[in-house]
């Protein structure tokens, strides 16, 4: 994804809440003279005894002084625009993150839960690369291509958090699928460092195969798996507007424990020629994973990205000047021509 525009000082978007009161007050100024004038006098009474006065003409006033206000704070927070378009070579590694999305994801055995903190692992792995490129692949019962590789890691964050059992229709744990579906998932063959990263509590409800592991390892693609979860479980709490209303009972009506089975996870991680990590702890997760991907063999590709930044603050100055000078020369006194055309009900009643 390759950003036409930046906003270099995006800070001052909070001086919008000035505009906000801006409008706010005139309206509440309108009520206030509304109200006074019915106690003063019959409105019809007042209409006749000030006949050149405008009621639409206060309204686009304060139209203009809003737009004027905002297109001001527009220009201070300076909007850039790309005027070229250039190929940039760069170096790194492409990293494919297989998220388990189960429903079993959800026990908060792990604070806040497994889910939770998978994300939160992912998220800071993604801070710390470079230039490296990311994929983002979903499974439960079935695999799901959450976002194909690329070099956008902000893209990358906001998919993820997006990330829940209820964008996979088929629940349960298919690992083997999020292993296949890995398998096609890296565009470049040239690529001589690749890596799967699997995240999941190995709660599999299918037969695992570690041969796909095996096959991965063949074509370059080291396999490293990331267990989250405890060996004693949790319970799987099910909620609405995130309340807790019950927990999850098997067909006897007794309450499922889900626990973390890293069995499977040391085995296909061994196979695919990676290792296996217990992610409840965040930070050493993290810098391991980092500091293994830093210190990879980093391959070049190239990239493009709009490039020669320009300011384009003087536009909104020039308009937001223009819409104040507007509103200075316009007085609130009916416009002669319009109150022939009758626009706005200007002609007296």
């Amino acid at each position: 994804m390759h950003k036409l525009y930046q906003i270099e000082e995006q800070a001052y978007f909070i001086y919008f809440i000035a505009v906000l009161l801006v409008i706010l007050g005139f309206i509440a100024v309108q009520l206030w003279k509304k109200k006074k004038q019915k106690e003063f006098a019959n409105l019809n009474l007042l209409d006749k005894l000030s006949p050149e006065k405008s009621t639409f003409k206060p309204i686009l006033k304060i139209i203009m002084i809003v737009i004027a206000l905002s297109l001001l704070i527009i220009a201070l927070a300076n909007p850039k625009m790309g005027t070229k378009l250039e190929t940039v070579k760069a170096e790194g590694v492409d990293v494919v993150f297989a998220l388990d999305v189960s429903k079993s994801m959800l026990a908060e055995d792990i604070a806040p839960s497994r889910l939770a903190k998978s994300k939160q692992i992912i998220t800071k792995i993604i801070n710390n690369l470079g230039s490296d490129r990311v994929g983002i692949i979903i499974y439960a019962g079935s695999a799901f291509p959450l976002l194909p590789i690329t070099t956008d890691q902000a893209a990358a964050k906001m998919f993820l958090q997006n990330a829940s059992p209820d964008m996979v229709s088929s629940q349960g744990t298919a690992i083997n699928e999020a292993l296949n579906l890995a398998l096609t998932y890296f565009d470049d063959e040239e690529q001589t460092n690749r890596y799967l990263i699997l995240i999941s509590d190995g709660e599999d409800h299918n037969e695992t195969n570690e041969n796909i592991a095996e096959a991965a390892a063949k074509e370059g693609i080291k396999v490293y798996t990331i267990g989250v979860g405890t060996k004693k479980g949790g319970p799987i709490p099910i909620k609405s507007n995130n309340q807790l209303i019950a927990y999850k009972k098997d067909r006897k009506g007794e309450v499922v424990i889900t626990k973390l089975h890293d069995d499977i996870l040391k085995k296909l991680a061994s196979e695919g020629n990676g290792k296996y990590l217990l992610g409840n702890n965040t930070q050493n997760t993290v810098e391991y994973i980092s500091d293994l991907l830093k210190k990879a063999d980093k391959k070049e590709f190239e990239t493009k990205n709009f490039s020669d930044y320009k300011d384009q603050f003087q536009w909104f100055i020039g308009f937001g000047i223009l819409f104040l000078l507007f509103d200075i020369l316009m007085f609130e006194r009916k416009t002669k021509w319009i109150q022939k055309l009758n626009l706005f009900n200007e002609k007296d009643k």
